[in-house]
Parts: structure tokens; sequence; C-alpha cells
């Protein structure tokens, strides 16, 4: 029974794409704040020189 159980891969596979999806959740997590901020400056920016623009 010991010897099945040290040749059965399946459970490896099963942590590897557990650890797969982690990874790429931290990066979609990360990508989206950097993207809000980015958007968040953009429209900062036109605000502020339609402002100008107007005054």
């Amino acid at each position: 029974m010991f010897k099945r159980f040290a040749r059965d891969r399946k459970g490896a596979t099963v942590v590897e794409y557990g650890l797969i999806v982690a990874v790429l959740s931290l990066a979609i997590v990360a990508g989206v704040g950097t993207a809000t901020n980015a958007l968040q400056f953009l429209f900062a920016n036109n605000t502020s020189k339609l402002q100008q623009t107007l005054n």
C-alpha cells in the first residue's frame, strides 16, 4: 500500500495547478490595482486641464 501511495502523482498535479491559480490570481489583482491608479491619474489630469481651459 505504501509503494502504491509513493508512486501516485495525482496529488502533486493538483497542488501544482493550485499554485498556478494562486500566482495568476495575485498577478491579476496587482494588474487591476495598477490599472485603477492609471485611470484615476488620467481622469484627474484631464479634469484639471479642463478647469484651466474654462478659467
